[in-house]
């Protein structure tokens, strides 16, 4: 009988009938939807799907992790720290490899915890850090770390540089994170003190003083030499027990008080940053895409002008094409625009083109023409030159606009002026020119001979 006089059925029933869901339930069925929505997000095209095959692999697992409520534990440290011993002293049997030689860790291991609760939480080993060059190293610890919903990260004395550059990168994946300072039995309890004092120091903002923690995961036989009180030496050897009691402790407090809400935020994390690649792909797509139409329409109006040259400071007379051009390219970025409105675009880019240009606008295009050379040779080839200009211009239009589109029709902090400067920096005009013109010749020569 309960204090308001219930029963325990009817706090059953109650509890039935209005069940109590925690912050870290909410945590993870948010999780599992996000991940959920990005695995059946048909907006993502096949190709991307497969340039992603790994990540969405990856997904999938953690996905089966979450409902599960499974939680990964991973262990980073050098060689010879005694990461595998002290994954076997947490699972009480010796499930990790561990070897005199170094590096025997070749691959990540991963292993169930079953101590703890329903044996949801598994222990992950991986290689040395020390074994690794830096470029892969840095990248396994990133890999890794964000695989993960809490890190263990294993010295033996006070952290090497190497030590110190790899914990920071773990740390950066925003998990818990555990300094943990093995083989202490090596050191008397004054020298202890002194080393977590010094740890403490170093590893400010990186990690909280309550995760540093101490621990002897190989017992080991120590020889003890005592006088009596005649002076003589007496030989014992005394045994040094495994403990590894204080980290199992702050581990299982972690896991009661924020396990569900680690492995949410870490599934939603990755989630997150697979979004981006997502996205970053299907941007790279369009561009390649809208490279190709750039480059179609830089040869048509070429071409155009070719066979019926105009003066070069009339250019502005064929916006037509360029108009069609940002129609085209508005449909492949998800933004379709009006004839007008790709009109009042191409104005306004050719406008801060002659700005950013001035009187020479004219000029500078009637020099590269020149320096092209056509010395008389034909009309065919004059024309080809006047068509590399007009190439060059619709070119620069294409790219601007391109840019306008990507970034959801709008010049964003930027403006029109900046954008177009970007764009005629990124140029080398007379190669573009050259390029355009030796197009152009050898498109008109196929026709002629066709």
């Amino acid at each position: 009988m309960s204090s308001i006089g219930t029963s325990k059925k009817d706090e059953e029933t109650t509890a039935e009938a209005a069940p109590i869901v925690s912050a870290g339930d909410t945590h993870l069925q948010l999780a599992t939807e996000s991940l959920r929505q990005l695995l059946d997000d048909a907006r993502i095209p096949d190709g991307i799907r497969e340039s992603l095959r790994d990540d969405y692999a990856q997904v999938r697992g953690m996905l089966a992790k979450l409902e599960h409520g499974h939680l990964h534990v991973a262990v980073f440290g050098r060689v010879s720290v005694g990461k595998s011993s002290l994954l076997n002293a947490l699972l009480g049997k010796p499930a990790f490899s561990v070897s005199v030689l170094h590096g025997e860790t070749r691959n990540v291991n991963m292993q169930q915890w079953e101590e703890y609760a329903d044996g949801g939480i598994f222990l992950i080993d991986t290689p040395g850090i020390n074994e690794i060059d830096g470029e892969a190293r840095e990248k396994m610890a990133h890999e890794v770390a964000s695989r993960a919903d809490l890190l263990l990260f294993v010295i033996d004395s006070d952290l090497t540089d190497v030590e110190f550059q790899a914990l920071k990168i773990v740390a950066s994946a925003h998990r818990p994170t555990l300094l943990v300072v093995n083989k202490a039995d090596r050191y008397t309890e004054d020298e202890q003190r002194q080393l977590r004092s010094i740890l403490r120091t170093r590893t400010q903002g990186v990690i909280a003083p309550e995760n540093i923690v101490f621990t002897t995961a190989q017992s080991s036989r120590q020889t003890v030499i005592r006088v009596d009180e005649n002076g003589e030496e007496h030989e014992t050897v005394r045994e040094r027990p495994i403990n590894v009691g204080a980290l199992k402790s702050r581990l299982w407090d972690i896991v009661e008080a924020e396990g569900k809400t680690l492995a949410a935020l870490n599934a939603s994390l990755f989630a997150g940053n697979l979004s981006g690649a997502v996205g970053k792909r299907i941007l790279a797509i369009k561009r390649e895409i809208g490279e190709k139409t750039i480059r179609l329409y830089c040869l048509g109006k070429g071409v155009a002008v070719a066979l019926n040259p105009i003066p070069v400071a009339d250019l502005v007379a064929a916006a037509i094409i360029d108009a069609s051009m940002i129609m085209h390219l508005s449909k492949l970025y998800g933004l379709p625009i009006s004839r007008n409105e790709a009109g009042d675009l191409v104005r306004t880019i050719l406008a801060q083109m002659v700005i950013l240009m001035g009187t020479v606008w004219a000029v500078h295009l009637v020099s590269s023409v020149l320096k092209l050379g056509t010395g008389g040779i034909s009309t065919l080839i004059t024309g080809a030159t006047q068509g590399a200009v007009a190439w060059y211009s619709t070119l620069v239009v294409g790219r601007v606009a391109e840019t306008w589109l990507a970034n959801g029709k709008s010049w964003g902090d930027a403006g029109p002026k900046l954008t177009v400067q970007q764009i005629l920096d990124s140029l080398d005009r007379d190669s573009v020119l050259s390029e355009a013109r030796e197009e152009i010749l050898s498109y008109l020569h196929k026709t002629v001979k066709n």
